[in-house]
């Protein structure tokens, strides 16, 4: 009976919801938590792209390692998943696009919004970001500093200087000045039936021998309809407005910030890691040697979830 409950408990849900007017994917490890009384939710604010089934395996240990207590979940950000047959991309068009929500500002506004609607003001987070989800968190933090943030936890954070890193340099003109030209072969991969899809992303991802075979089908997802092209606009704004490091913000909430800085990571160079350390000596950050990726959920979601876990579970109630 015990395995049997461990079983539901670890079964997710997954949510289409329209948020600021675009198609939104929120996935749930554990969803009935308002009638707790410690009511204490994990946010997961994604990288770029930013569908939330990348996330599964790290969300789904997270959750199991708190001992189901907590809820963990995930919003994705706006017009990155494809939509059910039912739904369409936008709910309406014109307010969508006035509010540019599929730009990098309204993706900050779209996770402000979500919590809004859709978390009770008592609650207190747990925000998780990767990669440009650190640059959102931030900025959440200073466009609404009531926010019940217990810890933030950065991980591969982009949040300061991405068109000067050496993935910036490559990417910058490619997202800022070729994008169009990507659309077509994407609008062609889009056409491809589903399990030839399939078969093309293994055999892209087979060069990661350890690849986590739950990221397939989010990548599958990616490649139907606008999603490639809603996060490629997005990352062409990141390189444009992830300029300078909010230091402000940074100092406000050091005592809430853990960074976690990949050694080899291309998007964010390691005299980054030196530089904010040397900027602030009281803060958390930290360098890893254990050889993870910036897009660690492809191979070591688990292992990086068992190192949140270490950092942060004194500061819960488990």
């Amino acid at each position: 009976m015990d395995n049997m409950r461990t079983d539901r408990m670890d079964e997710p849900q997954t949510d289409f919801i329209y948020c600021c007017g675009a198609i939104t994917e929120v996935l749930k490890f554990g969803s009935c938590w308002l009638h707790t009384e410690n009511k204490v939710l994990f946010l997961i604010i994604p990288g770029n792209p930013g569908v939330v089934g990348f996330y599964r395996t790290f969300m789904q240990t997270l959750h199991s390692m708190f001992g189901y207590r907590h809820p963990v979940w995930a919003v994705s950000h706006a017009g990155h998943c494809a939509p059910p047959d039912s739904m369409d991309m936008v709910e309406d068009a014109s307010s969508a696009v006035e509010g540019d929500v599929f730009g990098l500002n309204g993706q900050i506004e779209h996770k402000l919004a979500f919590l809004r609607k859709h978390v009770p003001r008592e609650t207190s987070l747990v925000l998780v970001g990767h990669s440009i989800g650190c640059y959102i968190i931030l900025d959440m933090m200073k466009r609404n500093p009531e926010l019940k943030i217990i810890k933030a936890i950065m991980l591969f954070p982009t949040i300061e200087r991405m068109a000067q890193t050496p993935q910036g340099k490559v990417m910058t003109p490619v997202l800022c000045h070729l994008r169009y030209v990507a659309y077509l072969p994407l609008f062609l991969l889009s056409l491809l039936p589903e399990g030839l899809k399939a078969c093309l992303t293994k055999l892209v991802l087979r060069v990661i021998h350890s690849m986590d075979h739950t990221v397939v089908q989010p990548t599958v997802g990616l490649l139907s309809g606008d999603c490639a092209a809603n996060a490629m606009y997005m990352g062409g704004q990141e390189m444009k407005k992830v300029l300078e490091r909010d230091n402000v913000t940074i100092e406000k909430n050091l005592e809430k910030l853990i960074f976690y800085y990949g050694a080899t990571d291309h998007w964010c160079p390691v005299q980054y890691y030196h530089d904010i350390k040397q900027d602030f000596p009281r803060g958390d950050f930290r360098l890893c040697d254990k050889g993870f990726h910036h897009a660690f959920v492809l191979d070591a979601g688990r292992e990086v979830a068992k190192m949140v876990f270490e950092w942060i579970k004194g500061d819960l109630r488990t």
